[in-house]
Formats: C-alpha cells, structure tokens, sequence
C-alpha cells in the first residue's frame, strides 16, 4: 500500500519507528516530512502535504504525528475528501476504517509510546471499510457535509 508520512517536531520521535515497520512491511512510503528535527516547525504543513498525497491519489492512506495527535487530525479534516481520526487504542484504529472510511490516522507521540503506535500503524492498514450499507449511507453524509 502507499502510505504518506507526515509529522512536525512533537511527532518526530515517532517518525523513524513508523517508518521502518512501513518499510519492513512492503509498504511505498510518501515522505511529507519533518525530515529533521525542527522545534520550530507547524503541524499544518506536513499534515497538509500528507492530506494532498491521498487527495491526488499519490497515497491509499496517511499517517500524522504531532505531539497530541489533536492539531493533526483537525488540520487534516480540512481537506477535502480526508477522513482522519485520532486512534490511540487498537479498536478505533480499525474500526475508524471499517464503519467511516477513515483514510488518515492521527498519532499523538506525546501520548503514547512506540510499541502502541506500531500496534495503531498495523490495525488501522490492515483493516477494509466494510461496504455495509449502512456504513456507506453515513459516509455519504460526512460528503454532503463537507461539500456545503
């Protein structure tokens, strides 16, 4: 799968270890950044990258790491078509993508440590969106809201 990577300097420690599973597991990464450590950097800048790759099709799905996870998910709401969540449990991590299409995962790395964001990374690709119908009639929803 093709997977954008996006994090400012509150996610930094979470970029190299997400990163190498992503790698280690076959995955195409699209490197949106920070690609060093920069106190100084804005969240909404590699989130914003990380949400254009899915939008253009370059990325299936996107992972976002800020320090809280909060920034990250609401900047990434705001373009159009992404559906991103914070998930810092297993069950949100997929479930989000079962039942609300959720295309990007939002990743606090103040909040949580690295086995659980591996354990996040892992549940959130390798779920499906179910294509229940009444799943599809909520996401069809979240669209016409979007688009007024």
């Amino acid at each position: 799968m093709r997977i954008a990577f996006g994090c400012d300097h509150g996610g930094y420690p979470l970029r190299e270890p997400i990163l190498a599973r992503l790698k280690a597991d076959g995955h195409t990464i699209v490197d949106c950044g920070a690609y060093t450590f920069d106190p100084e950097d804005d969240y909404p800048d590699f989130t914003f990258a990380a949400g254009e790759a899915v939008q253009r099709g370059d990325a299936e799905r996107a992972i976002v790491v800020c320090g809280s996870a909060v920034g990250a998910a609401i900047a990434a709401n705001k373009l159009k078509g992404i559906r991103a969540s914070i998930a810092h449990d297993t069950y949100s991590a997929h479930q989000g993508v079962e039942h609300d299409n959720m295309n990007v995962l939002a990743l606090g790395a103040r909040v949580i440590g690295v086995e659980v964001a591996l354990e996040l990374v892992e549940a959130f690709l390798h779920a499906n969106f179910s294509g229940a119908e009444r799943h599809k009639r909520r996401v069809a929803k979240v669209e016409q809201m979007e688009n007024k």
